[in-house]
């Protein structure tokens, strides 16, 4: 289904943003290409600091060397699973014009310098979970001077916020006829421990601050009714903030919510995938210390049950399917080789195609801890964290997005559900309102994809900036239409429900 949507005399290649790295679908094997010194006060990257983990890519053996993506594997020396590309369709009427496009590009051109050094500001203060203070006062405050309405420690939770802008049309009888509607964006801000910002969260941060003040313009400019919100959500990588957030309500206004996520790939790549569902799960074994050498019968090994669980798990995975993950580690205190283990810990996550598969799987996990309990006669607790569902991306707004970047940077779009393996807790949002979530490509080194000290180092060059500007404005563009056009919000709202249909015959 094609989308109305902006533009007359858009180029593919005209305002791209310096910096960016042509050649679609060649892998970027080479480095960032980064020529652009750290800023003064801006502290080197964390993979290159003193007492941090050196980055391993160069002493790898050739087989080793993968161009591995966190939402996907891509790889130049062999095939790997089928993708389908989609070609930009060519637009069909014109709801509203290339202006409205002009109008965000020429905003998101004057706030790049304060965007960029935004988003290294928070690269810098890598804070994780709960604690991202700094933030969410660096955020808030920017907000602030742009003119949205802040609430700040959103709905009694310290590190988020709310930035809310209004936009009524100047005739009081248009205002009487025209239905507000409400666009969201939301802003992930944390970091992983003892790695920094290696998923580039500082880069969402960033974009959804672009995002909601390039529509601000828009609307404003061109006199579009409607109400913008940018949700600043914490502790995505664990906990869930978004989960609470939308438990709490924050998104109980919204017509559609958008956001958007940095990966490796290809050049001038962007992927609209599922995503899929995860449980993290934490089993304590409790037993009985004793001297390992002179009465090791006295002893309930906590140890041995841990490992009995991560064997029994290994032996599971072969009769699981391809798309399924169960991985953890093994977690104790005050061990000795001498004392026999009273204590351990698993950390696990379980993640499946969707939530009811995952919850199936979940079960035979389950069993394989109660069974080494039961082995070791230890006694066992068992706590689920936040599950997260899979990411449902709406086709209509996936559509006008691609159009917009595809039209306006040559940007091609990748939608396909193979190899797809990451989560997100936006994944519960998708399952409650229209929304979007797609992936894009920054430039990264071999074996530095997400979750690496190599990726946070990537996600603090000008190139990943410049790629993040592209989908910025490609996001702006369809958060406009849902506010602009009544037709278009009608379809994504009815693409909705239509995914909630097909996922309840699951």
């Amino acid at each position: 289904m094609s989308s109305k949507s902006v533009r007359k005399g858009m180029s593919s290649t005209e305002d791209v943003v310096p910096g960016c790295f042509t050649g679609l679908f060649k892998l970027r094997r080479h480095g960032n290409g980064s020529s652009e010194p750290i800023p003064d006060g801006i502290k080197a990257p964390l993979a290159n600091q003193e007492g941090s983990n050196k980055s391993p890519s160069a002493e790898l053996p050739p087989y080793v060397q993968f161009a591995h993506s966190w939402y996907g594997g891509f790889e130049e020396t062999r095939s790997g699973p089928a993708v389908t590309l989609e070609k930009p369709p060519a637009y069909e009427g014109d709801t509203f014009t290339s202006d409205v496009i002009s109008t965000i590009d020429s905003k998101l051109k004057e706030l790049s310098p304060a965007l960029r050094e935004l988003s290294l500001d928070i690269w810098n203060h890598p804070e994780v979970m709960w604690k991202e203070k700094y933030a969410h006062d660096r955020l808030t405050a920017f907000m602030a001077t742009h003119g949205f309405t802040i609430t700040p420690h959103y709905l009694g939770i310290d590190t988020a916020f709310r930035a809310v802008y209004t936009h009524s049309p100047a005739d009081s009888k248009s205002r009487q006829k025209s239905k507000t509607r409400v666009i969201g964006v939301n802003s992930e801000m944390d970091a992983l421990p003892g790695i920094g910002h290696g998923c580039g969260h500082n880069l969402i941060a960033m974009s959804g601050a672009a995002v909601a003040i390039a529509m601000k313009a828009a609307i404003v400019q061109h006199d579009i009714p409607g109400t913008i919100v940018l949700l600043g959500t914490p502790a995505e990588e664990a906990e869930g903030g978004k989960i609470a957030l939308l438990e709490r309500g924050a998104y109980d206004d919204m017509d559609a919510c958008i956001m958007s996520h940095p990966t490796s790939g290809p050049d001038n790549f962007s992927a609209i995938w599922p995503g899929v569902a995860l449980q993290p799960i934490e089993v304590e074994f409790f037993g009985h210390g004793a001297h390992a050498g002179s009465a090791p019968w006295e002893a309930q090994n906590a140890l041995d049950a841990a490992f009995i669980a991560y064997a029994s798990i290994s032996a599971l995975r072969q009769q699981i399917k391809p798309d399924q993950r169960v991985h953890g580690i093994i977690v104790g205190k005050d061990w000795a080789p001498n004392v026999i283990p009273d204590y351990a810990k698993l950390r696990y996550i379980v993640r499946a195609a969707n939530w009811v598969e995952l919850e199936a799987l979940r079960d035979r996990v389950r069993a394989c801890f109660d069974a080494a309990a039961l082995a070791t006669a230890c006694k066992i607790e068992v706590k689920l964290g936040a599950g997260y569902y899979e990411l449902r991306n709406n086709d209509v707004l996936g559509r006008e997005y691609a159009n917009v970047v595809g039209q306006r940077y040559g940007m091609t779009t990748v939608r396909s559900n193979d190899g797809v393996k990451f989560s997100t807790d936006f994944g519960n949002v998708t399952h409650a309102l229209p929304a979007l979530h797609p992936a894009y490509s920054i430039p990264t080194v071999p074996n530095g994809s997400n979750h690496t000290p190599q990726f946070a180092k990537s996600a603090a060059t000008p190139e990943a900036h410049a790629a993040t500007m592209k989908v910025a404005l490609g996001l702006a563009a369809t958060g406009v239409q849902v506010l602009a056009d009544a037709e278009f919000a009608r379809r994504v709202k009815q693409s909705f429900e239509d995914s909630k249909a097909v996922a309840a015959t699951l």
